[in-house]
């Protein structure tokens, strides 16, 4: 993991958390803009992010004590549950709402139906995450058996997937963003639908700890919690424009009106969570979807893998 602290000058009054993120995204815009608002170090916390690469490989930093807090699908703390763990994962705020990927095509196709997809080749994710188990999930929503009319390629690690298509595998491909549009503006490929419209409110991208670093730093992780649930509440209030402007600095490489067209994306679709609780009814959704994906041995029982004590005491407190 390539670790960056985003931050400015170390202050030693600070305490500092490792978090570890699936991907970098403009997709979690509400988390870096708590960052570039300054609302982490209101809090009395400096903030040391590493990309993971994937939810698996994320919760590996968090379980062996590398990372303070993961930041992934929770689809994995069910997974860990499950393996009969101890010091299991434990989610403790949510940031995003809907799948934050995007099927790109390599032509455009603005009357994009997905029974277009019928017999094609598509890349979609490793097997087991939540963006390739949700795209199966709407597939069957349009009425296609994902093993049989489409031949979906689960081989490829989540931050690969853009280079395999761009070296000429699959038809299609579900990418996040900033990568779809940066493929768009390079004509490379061409964003046809988006897979969070299609697949409804869902307990998707949150913040989890080991059950024993929670216990052991409540207010670390109620200070965590308060701070992100300030960007949700900027980002809500925030123009495109200004959304863009306050998480330039961690997407430098992109054009302002690029940035600008993702962002829109996402907040039109309402993709970001209002608050930091995640409810059961979302995280039971998430789980039909695993399930429907034949990836789930058994259901994870909400109250043990989520808490919303301190979601909701920062909901109750910040105004």
């Amino acid at each position: 993991m390539i670790a960056v602290l985003f931050t400015g000058c170390a202050d030693k009054s600070l305490t500092k958390v490792k978090v570890s993120e699936v991907t970098h995204s403009i997709f979690y815009a509400p988390q870096y803009a708590a960052i570039s608002q300054g609302f982490f170090e209101e809090e009395g916390l400096e903030i040391e992010l590493a990309n993971g690469g994937g939810a698996d490989k994320v919760m590996t930093a968090v379980l062996s004590g590398q990372v303070d807090i993961g930041f992934s699908g929770s689809e994995s703390t069910v997974y860990v549950y499950n393996e009969g763990r101890d010091d299991y994962a434990i989610t403790f705020a949510q940031l995003t709402q809907k799948d934050g990927s995007f099927l790109v095509g390599r032509e455009p196709d603005p009357d994009f139906t997905f029974d277009k997809l019928k017999g094609k080749d598509v890349i979609g994710g490793r097997k087991g995450g939540m963006p390739e188990m949700t795209f199966e999930w709407v597939l069957r929503k349009h009425g296609m058996d994902p093993a049989k009319d489409v031949n979906i390629d689960t081989s490829i690690q989540f931050d690969a997937m853009a280079g395999a298509f761009l070296g000429g595998q699959g038809e299609y491909v579900t990418l996040f963003e900033p990568v779809a549009t940066a493929m768009e503006k390079e004509g490379t490929g061409y964003v046809v639908a988006s897979i969070g419209a299609e697949s409804g409110v869902v307990a998707y991208t949150a913040y989890n700890a080991r059950k024993s670093f929670i216990e052991e730093n409540p207010e670390i992780i109620q200070k965590f919690t308060n701070a992100i649930y300030k960007g949700q509440l900027w980002v809500e209030k925030s123009s495109y424009e200004e959304i863009a402007k306050a998480i330039h600095e961690f997407f430098p490489e992109m054009e302002m009106e690029n940035l600008i067209t993702v962002v829109k994306r996402y907040k039109d679709q309402d993709s970001w969570a209002k608050t930091p609780v995640m409810t059961e009814e979302s995280f039971e959704h998430m789980q039909d979807i695993i399930e429907a994906a034949d990836v789930l041995d058994k259901r994870g029982p909400y109250d043990e893998l989520v808490t919303t004590d301190f979601a909701e005491k920062a909901v109750e407190n910040i105004k």
